[in-house]
């Protein structure tokens, strides 16, 4: 029984050594040294440049990007406006001695209004034209009311009537000056000239 008492004493002994030899001790922290400090500031300098040069990159891809966006919507409003021009140019023709706007030039007409309606810094003079048959004075007054025919569609479609000017030509200016049916045909015709 001592022995086993002794074994217990040492058993106890050892334990409370090595639990003593588990405890956590505080350690404290002395201050860096200046050459330490100094490093650790260069590399903090060099992170921070490293960020503010990728943030530049990243701003400078945003910018050029956005530059080739507006690039983009600018090529294609040109692209509208350029096809929109050559739509307004083109002409509405006439039967003989008749200003009456015939039913295949009608939606030429209405493409014409929709297309002032959206760009309303166009103005446009609309410019009466006959063929070469019958006295000028009866031309120049058959020219007029083919202009004022395509004048007057256009208004009831929408636009604004000082936007649109009208003009006769008469006979002038042909577009054919051959002395038959189909060249006359060509110049009985209501021109779209535009202005800005």
């Amino acid at each position: 029984m001592k022995a086993r008492a002794i074994v217990l004493c040492v058993a106890f002994v050892l334990l409370a050594g090595l639990g003593a030899g588990c405890s956590k001790k505080r350690v404290e922290s002395s201050p860096a040294s200046p050459a330490v400090e100094e490093r650790m500031t260069e590399q903090r300098d060099k992170e921070q440049l490293k960020l503010d040069e990728q943030a530049r990159i990243e701003r400078e891809r945003a910018l050029q990007e956005e530059a080739l966006m507006q690039e983009a919507k600018a090529a294609e409003a040109k692209k509208m406006f350029d096809d929109a021009v050559v739509e307004l140019g083109n002409m509405v023709h006439f039967d003989f001695d008749s200003f009456d706007i015939k039913q295949e030039y009608r939606p030429l007409l209405q493409s014409k209004a929709e297309i002032l309606k959206k760009y309303d810094n166009v103005t446009m003079v609309i410019e009466g034209y006959c063929d070469d048959r019958g006295t000028e004075e009866y031309n120049l007054a058959l020219g007029e009311r083919r202009a004022r025919a395509a004048y007057e569609f256009l208004i009831l479609l929408g636009v604004a009537p000082e936007r649109l000017s009208i003009v006769s030509y008469g006979e002038e200016d042909p577009i054919d000056p051959g002395q038959n049916e189909t060249a006359w045909a060509q110049n009985r015709r209501a021109q779209f000239r535009l202005t800005y």
